[in-house]
């Protein structure tokens, strides 16, 4: 873990402009965590230009931003990253640009820290890449879900990609087992929806009128006797959009343990799936420099290959 013993003096680089001052520290003190960020910034022990800031300032080229010393408890400390887990995420590149990077992301891996959560994926990788000073979720995943998971290398990358993602001009699809037969004619599901807190802190969203639009396309892939393989592809980017879409057409997705229907359990339990059936199969998006489409595809688990073959069977 990298802590500061004394003072550091940075001078901010042209490229690493406009990066928010939090986000700069989350790079520069690895291991520390979001919530000491924000305390050391809230008090003034960071300064820039001899000045406080909040913690939504973006930094200028030719900022110079004082970064007080660190010592971290044990107790606040981010986890290192562990060999194993360095190998998966050298191993789950699977295309990267001069300013991107995709992944595959392995199911059970939150993207973020936080809330019991000692490191997520962006922490992680920051520590693993450590020769790049900026590096960014462009979207999320679910923890569960698996599949293609873009990052920016650039603030002008981010800002690009994310234009692009508000525009929806993003192409976006996942491979979900489902349970029974989805009716081949239902080609989209539109509930609103809204999230609310399930009473231990948990994240849930439900079909709600005064909901948020959403709206989810839905394509079959393979009929199975008791399970069906889809192709969602979200329009809207809402969260846990495609279980709860899935769920509210009759069709909870097989693994998934918020929100499951007492057949989609049974059927979870009689195919052995052991992770939720949700995984981002392939992303398509503008390169940043050019605008030409990139696509990028991750191949389906060997644990949910298997058991697709249990379900032909």
């Amino acid at each position: 873990m990298a802590e500061g013993r004394e003072v550091q003096w940075v001078d901010i680089a042209p490229e690493q402009a406009g990066q928010r001052i939090d986000n700069f520290l989350m790079t520069r003190l690895k291991g520390a965590p979001r919530a000491l960020i924000y305390r050391i910034v809230r008090k003034g022990e960071v300064r820039v230009n001899k000045k406080r800031v909040k913690v939504d300032y973006r930094l200028q080229a030719g900022d110079l931003v004082r970064v007080p010393p660190l010592r971290l408890a044990p107790r606040e400390a981010v986890k290192e990253v562990s060999d194993n887990l360095r190998d998966v995420l050298v191993g789950s590149v699977i295309m990267e640009g001069p300013d991107w990077m995709v992944l595959n992301k392995p199911s059970g891996l939150a993207v973020h820290g936080g809330s019991g959560v000692k490191i997520g994926l962006i922490e992680a990788l920051r520590q693993v890449r450590d020769d790049l000073s900026f590096l960014e979720l462009v979207h999320r995943l679910d923890r569960d879900t698996s599949g293609c998971l873009l990052l920016a290398k650039s603030r002008e990358a981010l800002v690009t990609l994310n234009e692009s993602l508000k525009k929806h001009g993003m192409d976006k699809r996942y491979l979900a087992l489902v349970n029974g037969r989805w009716p081949a004619r239902k080609t989209y599901e539109s509930a609103r929806l809204d999230r609310f807190d399930a009473g231990n802190g948990e994240r849930r969203v439900r079909v709600d009128p005064n909901g948020k639009v959403s709206r989810t396309h839905f394509a079959v892939v393979e009929t199975f006797e008791k399970a069906t393989l889809v192709e969602a592809e979200p329009v809207t980017g809402r969260t846990h959009q495609i279980r709860v879409h899935a769920a509210h057409a009759g069709h909870a997705l097989l693994g998934d343990d918020k929100y499951s229907t007492r057949e989609s359990a049974k059927l979870t339990q009689q195919l052995g799936v052991s992770r939720l059936f949700l995984h981002a199969r392939s992303l398509t998006f503008p390169e940043p420099t050019n605008g030409r489409p990139v696509t990028v595809k991750a191949p389906l688990p060997e644990v949910l290959e298997d058991i697709l073959k249990r379900a032909r069977g």
